[in-house]
């Protein structure tokens, strides 16, 4: 939340992205998020898997309310290639009570399901969000009213595990819980899996408090965030079914962030008790589950060159070699150049206004360093608009292969080439020093401590950003089927304003343009070459400012991929559908000069503030989680 295949020449490559717009392989962009205009669109988990009729004016809002999702996860059932499940942190439900209440309605974990190997998909919302009454609310330990970064698994009987982190008080204090929880979904027809796999994932069976925070306001405190999860599906009798879930923990304005990791043996019932595996490393995050061919559990995470500990900007990882019970030291795998958006604040007045637009606690200012910027008090020294990112690891292992037992795979977005001053108070690595973000992949045999491949960029372009990378192996199918590997990344190749020296999307004079396009990739050899292509039909702005009041643009931290031998899908978020507009509140236009301001209705009383945005539903928040199959 907002917190902290086809095989290509180059000469086709090359007439592939000519002129800024390119086709894309391999198929139609399918969207997830059905909010697009009628009550019925989102049908209650209740409803998808026993048939009787439940809906709430939350689910009536979400059908209707051409809302704000991002974060999206994605996985495919192992044994079933056709059913696929999705989420997002869906804030299809703020406004649920009505545009004249405001926003203070729930975010919450998206349900996405499709079974036709994702043609289609229908929309709901995990069980537990604050208004649910069907009779799956009594079988969740949710206690917040909001949830989000959402990350899905699959054991090998057909169910499904979605973790979460989730804040904010029910009764509408400023505290902000920080818990973290695990939400299973088991085969409607058996919860051991012995029904027919076009159900698997389908029967909400429950939602276990795996950790909570500590209940303070506004962050302060123990606060769990970032998580990650993975299920042991390969059946060779060591771990089967095991279920690991991992996260951060923050602590306030303490400083200090630790990796915590927590296992469960019983299919996602209860939850070991939080395991803290960063160990001395004090600024960590992104922690990411692989699972190896002989099961031993790898967990990789980024570390934060902050001046508070010895370490740079790194990649670590442990291992565990029984189940997850333990785990070895940190062990450095990478060193990295960061590619990390940062400006300097320069708040201005905001506007009075008489309701907020946005639920309260849904984001916090910037001090000092900025890691977005837009209006008002998110107004940057540069004038630029831009979304948060920062460079992060994804991990993934191929849980069949025998033959290399302890090889996992990592992808980063880091920094590429020279770094070059950027005239001003914007930057990548620091104010004022900027350079292109690329994706690296690594193979490690995590036996030896040895990279056997990389780190190589795996789409070295001259021009664009590639940022927030996934990677996904598992290979079941026995003989000689290759070892595939895929990839996915957002990239600003078509990006027509692109300068190492500015942020994606934005043009010398502070207007942004449409910048971004969710690329991939497949590797047949383990990684050591790969071929890409782009997977996005349409190319997207992210920088409107549809956050904290309609004043900053936010893109999520993540994007997704999964796959199963030769079939892959990934998920991003898009703005295709946003419809632009003009902020009344600002008298004398910035820099942005509309081109991220969204539609928006205001009116000011005698006083001079103005309303909240009167008409939500009009497309201005219209942000949405698009899908498709990926090489």
């Amino acid at each position: 939340m907002r917190r902290l295949v086809v095989a290509a020449s180059a000469a086709s490559l090359l007439m592939l992205f000519v002129g800024g717009v390119s086709a894309s392989t391999p198929g139609g962009d399918v969207r997830l998020t059905h909010d697009e205009g009628s009550a019925t669109n989102y049908v209650s988990a209740y409803t998808i898997a026993t048939g009787v009729s439940y809906t709430d004016q939350t689910l009536q809002e979400c059908g209707q309310s051409r809302g704000r999702q991002n974060e999206p996860a994605v996985a495919v059932d192992p044994r079933n290639t056709d059913v696929i499940l999705g989420s997002s942190n869906d804030y299809c439900g703020v406004y649920n009570r009505g545009a004249a209440a405001g926003a203070i309605g729930p975010i919450w974990l998206g349900y996405y399901r499709s079974e036709n190997a994702g043609e289609s998909f229908r929309s709901s919302l995990v069980p537990g969000y604050p208004d649910d009454q069907s009779p799956y609310r009594a079988l969740s330990q949710a206690r917040t009213a909001s949830s989000g970064d959402p990350v899905i698994a699959w054991d090998a009987q057909g169910r499904a595990f979605f973790g979460s982190e989730s804040s904010d008080d029910p009764a509408g204090t400023p505290k902000t819980f920080g818990d973290v929880w695990v939400a299973r979904f088991v085969n409607k027809a058996d919860a051991n899996g012995n029904g027919p796999t076009s159900e698997d994932g389908k029967r909400y069976r429950g939602t276990t408090l795996v950790a909570r925070g500590s209940s303070a306001p506004n962050l302060l405190g123990k606060f769990n965030d970032k998580t990650t999860i993975e299920a042991d599906h390969n059946s060779d009798g060591r771990c089967d079914d095991n279920v690991y879930f991992a996260w951060s923990q923050f602590h306030g304005n303490q400083g200090g962030v630790g990796v915590e990791f927590s296992r469960s043996t019983n299919h996602g019932v209860t939850f070991s008790k939080g395991l803290k595996v960063s160990q001395t490393i004090s600024d960590v995050q992104f922690p990411d589950i692989a699972v190896t061919g002989n099961s031993n559990v790898y967990l990789v995470f980024r570390s934060f060159d902050t001046g508070r500990g010895p370490e740079t900007d790194s990649i670590y990882y442990v291992k565990s070699t029984n189940c997850g019970a333990t785990f070895s030291r940190p062990k450095l795998l990478q060193n990295f150049v960061p590619n990390d958006a940062v400006d300097e604040s320069a708040p201005e007045t905001a506007p009075r206004q008489t309701r907020p637009d946005d639920p309260a606690g849904e984001s916090e200012p910037d001090q000092g360093d900025a890691r977005d910027c837009g209006d008002f008090a998110d107004a940057c020294a540069s004038g630029y608009t831009f979304f948060r990112r920062d460079t992060q690891p994804r991990a993934t292992a191929d849980q069949f292969d025998t033959a290399n037992p302890d090889r996992f795979y990592v992808v980063y977005d880091a920094t590429k080439g020279a770094e070059v001053p950027t005239g001003n108070s914007y930057g990548t690595d620091g104010p004022g020093l900027a350079g292109q973000a690329a994706i690296f992949f690594l193979r490690v045999n995590g036996a030896t401590g040895t990279k056997e491949v990389g780190p190589s960029v795996i789409d070295n372009q001259g021009a664009g950003h590639q940022i927030f990378p996934d990677i996904s192996a598992d290979n079941p199918s026995p003989g000689t089927a290759p070892r595939m590997l895929h990839a996915i990344w957002w990239d600003s190749r078509n990006d027509s304003c692109y300068a190492i020296t500015r942020p994606i999307g934005n043009c010398a004079g502070g207007t942004t343009v449409r910048s971004l396009d969710a690329f991939a990739a497949v590797s047949t050899n383990a990684g050591t070459s790969w071929t890409p292509s782009r997977v996005s039909d349409v190319t997207s702005n992210p920088n409107y400012e549809q956050f904290d009041n309609r004043s900053v643009p936010f893109a999520g931290d993540y994007l997704y991929v999964s796959s199963v031998n030769d079939f892959s899908f990934g998920v991003w978020t898009d703005w295709r559908n946003t419809v632009q507009g003009v902020d009344p509140r600002e008298t004398t236009e910035d820099e942005d000069n509309f081109t991220a301001d969204v539609k928006q209705c205001r009116t000011q009383d005698a006083s001079g503030a103005f309303s909240g945005d009167q008409c939500p539903h009009d497309g201005g928040l219209d942000q949405n989680i698009y899908g498709d199959l990926t090489p």
